[in-house]
């Protein structure tokens, strides 16, 4: 039901996008979406944040292209100018960014104040040095790919669960892998079953909502306290990572990357997962140490693995995580869904409407804490 009125909110608010009105003010159903994703809105007014003014020229990623009528709409008077046909006035004239944030813009761009990221993940951003010594207000789009990315994750566990990718291999092979001689593991049901999920924020609670309708006990971290959804039996401090990992079934790391969360499961961690255990990862790949999960896997440390990140991406062909026994493994598409690329287009054009007339900010990220 609630991914029906969200599916509905999103095509209500796409249309208003097109209408002349829609600069004005949100039409409701985009109020409606903010509000079934769970998105952060801003305390304050953009407009009482020190150095705003109203954009006279954006920068925009061409990989968004395809919003620049949407764009132009919310933005009237606002010049939007892809970087590789803008000059060198208009970069250092540039006041934002959507989708942009190179160490050739940020050096020239000396006037940004606000930079629009296009997915969850800042950490390409956050490594530009400028950007932390300027700090310009940076949004991204955290939660609004969580239900795509979950579906995703709690399909990886199924799969795990029943051991598709045995039995995908003698469908290959052209062997009916049953009965005697069937070397597949016992299928197992994940009713009943526990799975810790390592970063409660958005995709991790979406992760938690469908585990436990799928009847499974959830526990969870999350470095903002403890508390959570009543889905959720227990929410500990990432310090207790590892004493609840012992009760896991399943880990599903969600994790964004930070100093603390890189090489976070690594050869400690899997050592003290259960080794009838899984391992899901939807969140960074350098939470993960590459070389540690495929001992893991290959030593039978722990039962098998779902990834949909990687360190490094894409995964270079003499990785051994392509041989390693029991794993799925996708190359970071978990959120490329229609129903997502919806979102994304309704809330970047908000964001920008938002920006042009001074109001709140949706999912403004911490810099200091990175996410």
């Amino acid at each position: 039901m609630r991914m029906r009125v969200i599916a509905a909110a999103l095509l209500v608010a796409l249309g208003a996008l097109r209408s002349p009105s829609a600069a004005a003010a949100p039409p409701s159903s985009t109020a409606e979406l903010i509000e079934s994703l769970g998105l952060r809105v801003a305390a304050q007014p953009v407009r009482e944040r020190a150095g705003w003014h109203r954009p006279r020229l954006i920068l925009v990623s061409p990989n968004l292209a395809r919003l620049l009528p949407q764009l132009r709409q919310v933005a009237p008077g606002v010049k939007l100018v892809e970087p590789s046909a803008a000059t060198r006035k208009q970069i250092a004239a540039a006041d934002a960014t959507i989708g942009v944030c190179t160490s050739e813009v940020l050096a020239a761009a000396k006037h940004l104040q606000w930079i629009q990221w296009p997915s969850a993940g800042v950490e390409r951003c956050l490594e530009q040095p400028l950007l932390r010594q300027r700090a310009p207000l940076l949004t991204n789009l955290q939660r609004i790919m969580g239900p795509s990315i979950a579906e995703h994750a709690i399909a990886m566990m199924l799969a795990l669960s029943r051991h598709l990718e045995d039995y995908f291999r003698a469908q290959q092979q052209a062997h009916w892998a049953h009965g005697e001689g069937s070397d597949v593991p016992d299928l197992e049901d994940v009713e009943g079953k526990t799975v810790l999920v390592a970063g409660l924020g958005g995709i991790g609670t979406e992760v938690a909502r469908r585990a436990h309708a799928l009847g499974m006990r959830v526990i969870a971290t999350r470095a903002s306290g403890h508390e959570g959804p009543d889905f959720v039996i227990y929410v500990g401090l990432p310090d207790e990572l590892m004493k609840l990992t012992q009760e896991a079934d399943y880990v599903v790391n969600c994790l964004p990357l930070t100093a603390e969360t890189t090489g976070i499961f690594n050869k400690q961690y899997f050592a003290t997962m259960k080794h009838s255990a899984y391992f899901v990862s939807v969140g960074r790949g350098r939470s993960t140490v590459t070389a540690d999960l495929a001992a893991a896997l290959n030593d039978g440390t722990i039962a098998g693995a779902g990834l949909d990140v990687v360190d490094p991406e894409p995964l270079p062909p003499a990785s051994p995580l392509w041989h390693a026994p029991h794993l799925i493994l996708t190359p970071h598409i978990a959120a490329y869904t229609a129903f997502s690329a919806k979102a994304v287009d309704a809330i970047l054009v908000e964001n920008l409407r938002r920006y042009v007339a001074g109001d709140p900010m949706l999912s403004v990220v911490e810099i200091d804490k990175g996410y």
